[in-house]
């Protein structure tokens, strides 16, 4: 059942081959080869109960797992999809929904990708697995790995979130700070992966990451009844999480249970935004786009991504495009997304609501469409951000003063 058909395996010197069997010319930073997974796609694959366990797991017919039992010990997946009436009024799209990515493990959607690279590493005996990362990633593979008693080495820039550092930190990972900054972090955890012997978790790099995001979209469509949503907003850094979740509604179509595509909209900061000017000048790569980050928000201050062509390529497939937002604004959707839907988000996690406005503006988005927003990251790992605009009443133990602060 989840084993794939079609593997392609190309030598990514030259070309690489990606899900949706297009070719072009590899990112400088990819070393080595790249794998394509395919499978015998029917709507058996989705309707059929997993045997493997839930959450994620349910998937396993679309997943490159054999029928064994998942050993991998931490619960991923099953996210759920929020209906706020309260954020519908206050962004006038009365069909906006949440993905909250924020209920996993450590609190991001990279739970999921870890998930299954510490399951393909627990069944093949590995015993350390490293990856570069801005926080998010570095925090699920120290978590996870932990948690599957395997060594993680991680390499991450020296600005890291001293936050994430500790998680890191406390989950017992071998953590490298990288002077130079995330570009030289993701290349030195390559070389050492390739070095060492290491199991190299890096997204973009291991095409389990790609396979295991995707669930998101059979979630996304799963809980919409078995219907496709309009448009789909993404904060985008190396843009794989939403090529991700483009694969995994293109399976959905393959297996032939939906139509078509949802317009993608990548939201990116204005301080980082080279995906952004190459979409809009037309261009294939954002190479050309590499200015310094200057961004509050670490989860998408990604200079030179390295999913560039595939999220490119992506989004002008399904009619989709690029916005960005300022700092401010995510810091205002932090509380919008508090105060409307219960959901504590990170300054790149807010970037999805924050993108609304000008995706409305520009017409990518039509309010009458059915919206989803992929809350990505919990702000409880950035507490620096969790800024509230109201204050605390200080009272004596009195209940006239209660109700004078009340005004009752």
């Amino acid at each position: 059942m989840g084993k794939p058909t079609g593997v392609t395996v190309v030598q990514n010197k030259d070309t690489t081959v990606w899900p949706h069997e297009q070719q072009h010319k590899p990112h400088p930073l990819y070393q080595e080869e790249i794998v394509s997974y395919h499978y015998a796609y029917s709507p058996a694959l989705l309707t059929s109960p997993s045997t493997l366990g839930q959450g994620m797991w349910r998937y396993s017919a679309l997943l490159p797992l054999e029928e064994t039992a998942i050993r991998y010990p931490l619960p991923v997946g099953n996210t759920p999809l929020i209906a706020s009436a309260a954020l519908r009024k206050t962004t006038q799209l009365p069909h906006l929904w949440l993905k909250d990515e924020t209920k996993t493990p450590t609190g991001s959607n990279k739970d999921r990708a870890t998930a299954l690279v510490l399951e393909h590493a627990l069944r093949n005996g590995v015993t350390t697995v490293s990856c570069a990362s801005t926080g998010n990633v570095a925090v699920s593979l120290a978590i996870g790995a932990a948690a599957a008693g395997i060594n993680a080495v991680i390499f991450v820039p020296a600005g890291v979130s001293h936050t994430k550092l500790r998680l890191m930190l406390l989950a017992g990972a071998t953590v490298f700070q990288v002077t130079e900054g995330y570009e030289a972090a993701f290349v030195l955890s390559r070389q050492a992966a390739k070095a060492f012997g290491w199991y190299d978790r890096n997204t973009g790099v291991n095409p389990l990451t790609l396979e295991a995001k995707k669930t998101v979209a059979f979630e996304i469509w799963e809980q919409l009844g078995g219907h496709m949503p309009d448009v789909v907003v993404v904060p985008v850094g190396d843009g794989l999480t939403l090529s991700a979740l483009v694969k995994g509604f293109r399976e959905l179509i393959a297996c032939g249970v939906a139509q078509r595509l949802p317009r993608f909209i990548g939201v990116q900061a204005e301080g980082c935004q080279p995906l952004k000017r190459a979409w809009e000048n037309n261009e294939p790569t954002a190479v050309k786009y590499r200015e310094p980050a200057r961004t509050i928000a670490d989860g998408i201050a990604v200079n030179t991504p390295v999913g560039g062509v595939l999220v490119l390529k992506d989004i002008r497939e399904c009619g989709g495009g690029f916005v960005a937002v300022s700092d401010q604004a995510m810091l205002q959707s932090i509380q919008v997304l508090a105060s409307t839907a219960g959901v504590l988000a990170e300054p790149a996690a807010a970037s999805a609501l924050a993108g609304l406005a000008p995706a409305i503006a520009t017409g990518l988005i039509e309010p009458h469409e059915v919206v989803i927003i992929c809350v990505t990251g919990n702000g409880l790992k950035q507490p620096e951000h969790l800024v509230a605009q109201n204050t605390p009443f200080t009272i004596r133990a009195d209940i006239e003063e209660v109700a004078n602060a009340m005004q009752l």
